[in-house]
């Protein structure tokens, strides 16, 4: 029985950010997950993950101004004192929180300065670099390809460029987050590349397309997704990031098979 994580940056938004962890709860999911917490107070954060007794599936390393349109410190020759800065606060919230992931996101380095094999190679000391960080409070460092109609230039945009990533950095404390939003968009044929890669995979998120809407609004067959995670060996959560089209317990008629 496939197992599932909601994003609390995404969905229950008809709530304050620290009402939605027990609406998530009630809601029947099993994680949380949530994209930025630095704007919250630690100890607030912490005691209301805490409170519900859910486990938290990832949140993203501290990117600065990234999703203003700047391009990012992870994959940024130069930028590597700034990279971990950003490391130390991330390292604060997971220490106290405990994610079972912490996800580097690539960003949209400057291509017209740098090459892309330095850019790659930056990102890979970056998170070999976080990895090895993380690896002592036992939590795992993921990076993930974004598809490229939304994010136009960002840096990975397909599973073979993540993996090859990480292969390539080598850390044993590294994976990828498996988006079937962006790779149905990108590549497609979801469940065998899940297979293929399910050693890499530390978390995987999903939505339906076109939209970022919940499942059953858009192409992605997700019972039929759902029910082969099972079969081709995934044990781990499957996060719902996703918009929904209305309010979020109005979305949520996918989920009750599974409750």
């Amino acid at each position: 029985m496939p197992r599932f994580s909601t994003n609390l940056s995404t969905m229950f938004t008809e709530l304050p950010f620290l009402e939605r962890f027990a609406a998530a709860r009630d809601a029947g999911f099993q994680a949380v997950e949530f994209q930025f917490p630095y704007e919250t107070g630690l100890d607030d954060l912490k005691a209301t993950i805490d409170g519900i007794g859910l486990p938290l599936a990832v949140f993203n390393h501290k990117v600065g101004a990234l999703d203003q349109g700047e391009p990012g410190a992870a994959a940024m020759p130069g930028a590597e004192d700034t990279f971990k800065a950003y490391l130390e606060e991330t390292f604060r919230y997971a220490e106290a929180l405990r994610p079972m992931n912490v996800n580097v996101l690539a960003g949209w380095p400057a291509m017209e300065e740098f090459t892309r094999d330095a850019c790659l190679e930056t990102l890979a000391g970056n998170l070999n670099l976080a990895a090895d960080a993380m690896s002592g409070i036992g939590v795992r460092v993921i990076t993930e390809a974004v598809n490229t109609f939304d994010r136009p230039g960002f840096l990975l945009h397909s599973t073979e460029q993540a993996v090859g990533l990480i292969k390539a950095a080598g850390h044993p404390n590294l994976g990828i987050e498996h988006d079937l939003y962006h790779m149905q968009i990108m590549e497609g044929d979801l469940v065998r590349t899940v297979e293929a890669n399910l050693e890499h995979i530390g978390h995987i998120q999903f939505a339906d397309t076109p939209g970022r809407h919940e499942p059953g609004t858009g192409e992605i067959n997700y019972a039929y997704v759902f029910e082969a995670m099972d079969r081709v060996g995934w044990k781990g959560f499957l996060g719902a990031e996703y918009h929904p089209r209305t309010a979020t317990d109005d979305s949520l008629d996918w989920l009750a098979p599974y409750l």
